[in-house]
């Protein structure tokens, strides 16, 4: 359990886990609900046509976007500050080699920068330590890592007079490359969501600019910031242009590509579009249960993507996402690799005892502070099985008959390919081309009241 995790006890001696209060057994659950009868559970398949680019051609394909961006302006031998975040990019390792070898061909120095808001803590140390567990070390990618927290305001918006800060580190380098996948955002909507535009707004700003930005976000909003900051930065900094990546839906590398300066906004835009086709989604838009089997940073930014789920609850003046519409979701448990961050936790109805075990309060609270967005990280009920889970999220949905009820479990919002699916999804399954049935439901299995079937994970 998280050292943080102690923030919990609240009303407590101080020696009970916080678990143990707030957790609530299961057969006060099934005797709360009557214990119902469940849905027996299938397995479908979703049917996707994809094009990923080898594996073994990335980092070439990387060093070729790199090509496709001119250095003129830049001295021999200049310094080249490439932004990394701190998402889960396929092949992020690779990607991020391949540049700095086609940069250090071409006679500069590259060195690479955390550009990742808050993450890691707020701290130098814990972003460098979220590269490292992307694999993105000193020793991997050939070229030094600078780390801190450290920002320079480099000029201030026209109109609301907002300071406009980046990396110091990257601000005094001879040219800027930012790195980032193009996706879907999960707070809101625009012409450019999360991408080579955000990362410079957000993501180079750190702790101190992500906050300037989300707190202006309340009036301003993303969609109409975002632009007109990337502008501005473009202008002041020497940003020679970023390397693009767009995944398809099995979260693959399917194009990377150069984006010069004057194509931040417009080329940014277009990328946006397919990214949005590209992406995993539930295949269905009615569900009365969603079950996922974990969350975390690397996943989506909210832990669960909006986008996927259909709930925004906890956004800065954005509306919901109009499809899916899920009645109830239940999440279990929290990715390693997001560290305790539950961010986003509050878009769940029920959560598994699990998540509270492991989350840490400090590094989820300054999330949630650096974006405003408190709501998000409101700890739902808690149970202590996953039996208890789907019996108390199904019976608050009214009457349920598991031959017609439409229950779902994924392993997250990004891992969509196979699912769980109970008899009347199975059915639909059979009549569309989309979709394909693997297994025939069969009642579900618990051991101790938890899943005894494995997660299903691409």
């Amino acid at each position: 359990m998280s050292n943080s995790a102690v923030e919990f006890r609240m009303h407590t001696d101080g020696d009970e886990n916080p678990v143990d209060w707030l957790s609530v057994p299961e057969d006060v659950i099934l005797e709360a609900c009557g214990n119902p009868s469940l849905p027996e559970l299938g397995i479908i398949e979703q049917v996707w046509e994809t094009n990923p680019i080898p594996a073994a051609d990335v980092p070439e394909a990387a060093a070729k976007a790199v090509a496709a961006l001119s250095f003129a302006d830049v001295p021999e031998g200049g310094e080249v500050a490439l932004g990394v975040g701190s998402r889960g990019i396929a092949n992020i390792p690779d990607i991020v080699a391949g540049v700095v070898d086609a940069v250090s061909e071409a006679g500069y120095e590259p060195f690479v920068f955390p550009a990742m808001g808050s993450h890691g803590g707020a701290t130098g140390e814990g972003q460098r330590e979220m590269l490292n567990e992307l694999g993105i070390t000193e020793e991997r990618i050939g070229c030094e890592i600078r780390s801190s927290m450290e920002v320079v305001e480099v000029g201030r918006t026209p109109d609301r007079d907002v300071p406009v800060v980046a990396d110091a580190n990257a601000a005094g380098a001879d040219a800027i490359v930012p790195i980032n996948r193009v996706k879907p955002h999960t707070d809101f909507d625009g012409e450019v969501e999360s991408g080579l535009s955000k990362m410079l707004v957000i993501g180079m700003g750190k702790q101190r600019g992500a906050q300037i930005a989300h707190k202006w976000a309340v009036d301003w909003s993303f969609r109409r910031m975002i632009p007109e900051i990337t502008e501005q930065l473009l202008d002041s900094l020497p940003i020679v242009g970023g390397v693009a990546v767009v995944e398809d839906q099995h979260d693959d590398t399917t194009l990377i590509e150069g984006v010069p300066p004057s194509g931040f906004l417009d080329r940014e835009r277009e990328l946006l579009e397919t990214a949005y086709e590209l992406m995993p989604k539930l295949p269905f838009e009615e569900l009365d249960l969603v079950v996922f089997d974990r969350q975390g940073k690397e996943i989506s930014g909210q832990g669960m993507d909006t986008n996927v789920i259909g709930r925004r609850p906890f956004s800065i003046n954005e509306p919901a996402p109009e499809k899916p519409n899920i009645k109830r979701i239940y999440t279990h448990g929290l990715t390693e690799k997001t560290h305790g961050n539950a961010m986003g936790v509050g878009s769940a109805d029920v959560i598994h005892e699990d998540i509270v075990a492991e989350l840490d309060a400090q590094t989820t609270l300054i999330n949630a502070l650096t974006a405003s967005t408190i709501r998000g990280v409101k700890l739902p009920p808690v149970v202590e099985t996953d039996r208890a889970g789907v019996v108390a999220a199904l019976s608050t949905i009214g009457v349920v008959d598991p031959d017609t009820v439409r229950v779902v479990r994924a392993a997250d919002t990004m891992h969509l390919h196979r699912l769980y699916a109970s008899p009347a999804l199975v059915e639909e399954a059979r009549e569309r081309d989309d979709l394909r049935v693997v297994e025939e439901p069969s009642p579900i299995a618990f051991e101790a009241g938890q899943f005894a079937a494995p997660s299903l994970r691409d």
